[in-house]
């Protein structure tokens, strides 16, 4: 079945230069910012103009590189990694791929540090497109003969190298399957990113949805119209343990007590060995703003209190399977997790 006409593009890279697509335009204009270095990198990350957590290690790369290209240094690439690695606390991608870079330019020392930091952040970024691939056939097999896919925030080519992580698996479902499968994309409040990103990408994919309330998900789960649940990563603990979207964990939750899978997407780079557990997982708490105001019209009183946690933790125990572009562990565990890693 043919599906993508119109791919997604989330980065432009010219071996010097980096443009990218800035998401909070979305859907309503597709504007392109250049970037130059770490600084306006790290802010472009900071205001979610750039967000997914493979698709910030790609560009903190791409930021970093850029910066030690203007002025090769020492003190150039440590600043410029401090800066960039601070700029987001919870996806582990951003910390990795900049220390990647960061280590490419010390073993290349001061003549080369430029010319190793770019094809270090290259490399990366080639990486994740081929992870995007690979989890992309491992999901579709996993899941293959569901039809009906429920999904969380965006994690499409608008997070992540190639087309994704659990987008991808949802595109490559959709041209395996005969007549296609349907996808319910949760809202994702307070900032819309399935509203405003993953429906804009399966517009494009051709690929039939609808977006529901992320307060209807659990019903619509319960009233049988969803065969599986499947949501992207933005940090896995040793144990297998999950921190995604906000509102991840009451999905995993509604899929148990349904009786469907509940699959996580992502990379290897999104795991972090050196957690045991997710309660360990530092969640980004966001400003008040996101909250209270929509569409720039207050709703709430003013000096109203809120919480604004970006993630949640879901438990191992409720994901059925992780899916990365090393294979399956089905359940996630210790153990599978580990086995996941190696050689890594």
């Amino acid at each position: 079945m043919a599906v993508a006409t119109q791919p997604a593009v989330a980065l432009r890279w010219d071996g010097r230069a980096l443009a990218v697509l800035d998401q909070t335009e979305l859907p309503a204009r597709e504007v392109w910012l250049d970037l130059t270095g770490a600084a306006d990198t790290a802010a472009a990350i900071r205001r979610l103009a750039v967000r997914g957590a493979p698709l910030i290690g790609i560009i903190a790369a791409y930021g970093l590189a850029m910066e030690v290209s203007k002025q090769p240094g020492l003190g150039t690439l440590e600043e410029g990694a401090e800066v960039l690695a601070s700029a987001r606390p919870t996806a582990v991608n951003l910390a990795w791929a900049v220390e990647r870079v960061r280590a490419a330019a010390l073993a290349a020392g001061p003549v080369s540090m430029a010319a190793a930091a770019r094809a270090e952040a290259q490399r990366i970024h080639a990486e994740e497109d081929a992870a995007s691939a690979a989890i992309a056939r491992h999901g579709a097999e996993l899941l293959a003969g569901a039809r009906r896919l429920l999904t969380i925030c965006n994690t499409g080519a608008l997070a992540a190298g190639g087309a994704g992580t659990a987008l991808a698996v949802i595109l490559e479902l959709h041209r395996r399957e005969s007549n296609g499968v349907r996808v319910l994309a949760c809202e994702t409040r307070p900032l819309l990113q399935g509203a405003r990103l993953t429906a804009w990408e399966l517009r494009r994919a051709r690929v039939p949805h609808a977006v529901v309330v992320d307060s209807a998900a659990a019903g619509l789960i319960r009233r049988g119209e969803v065969d599986a649940v499947i949501a992207g990563t933005d940090r896995v603990a040793a144990n297998g343990d999950v921190a995604n979207k906000v509102g991840t964990y009451g999905l995993a939750l509604a899929a148990r007590a349904a009786g469907i899978p509940f699959v996580i997407a992502g990379p290897t780079s999104s795991i972090d060995p050196a957690l045991p557990h997710g309660d360990r997982i530092e969640i980004e708490e966001r400003g008040a703003e996101e909250v209270v105001a929509f569409g720039g019209t207050t709703v709430a009183p003013a000096g109203t209190e809120v919480r604004n946690p970006a993630f949640d933790v879901t438990p191992a125990e409720l994901v059925t399977a992780l899916v990365t572009e090393r294979g399956v562990a089905a359940p996630p565990s210790t153990a599978s997790v580990a086995q996941l890693l190696e050689g890594r």
